[in-house]
């Protein structure tokens, strides 16, 4: 029997949180080049401009993702993040399933997001792949980075 996954907004203060976000960080810079970071700290993740939700299943912790406004007609997928106990659980599809949907009634015409082209991205780029986004150009204020593997989604 699977257990519900929720989908709540979060203010990025909690303690569980900020913890599963230093593991995110960690994580990405030993993956990363460190001028290939974008990896965005708690603070950065509190700007108006993004909106951010944790995942949990039975009161647990499970993950957390971020959508920025680029403009009012696009969006950036900032962060996700899956906790190592909750992998294997849908836990990823399920926040870019929600966060695609509030992309989709804000009325965005896409989604965009970097990731990195290191071996150690090759699962996200296959997640990101299977749910439809394509690699693309650098967009917003990235530049080209032989580090970096940009995809989007058409809305």
């Amino acid at each position: 029997m699977t257990q519900e996954i929720l989908i709540l907004p979060d203010d990025v203060s909690s303690v569980d949180i900020i913890d599963l976000l230093n593991i995110h960080q960690k994580l990405m810079s030993s993956l990363s080049p460190m001028d290939s970071d974008h990896t965005l700290d708690p603070s950065g993740l509190k700007g108006d401009e993004i909106t951010f939700w944790r995942a949990e299943i039975a009161g647990q912790l499970a993950g957390f993702a971020a959508l920025k406004e680029i403009d009012p007609t696009s969006g950036e997928l900032k962060s996700m993040h899956t906790a190592e106990t909750h992998r294997g659980k849908g836990i990823a599809k399920a926040l870019l399933d929600h966060t695609v949907s509030i992309a989709s009634e804000r009325g965005y015409k896409g989604i965009y997001l970097e990731t990195g082209s290191q071996p150690g991205y090759q699962a996200a780029r296959a997640l990101y792949s299977q749910y439809g986004f394509v690699q693309c150009e650098p967009f917003a204020n990235y530049t080209d980075d032989p580090n970096s593997y940009f995809m989007m989604l058409k809305l």
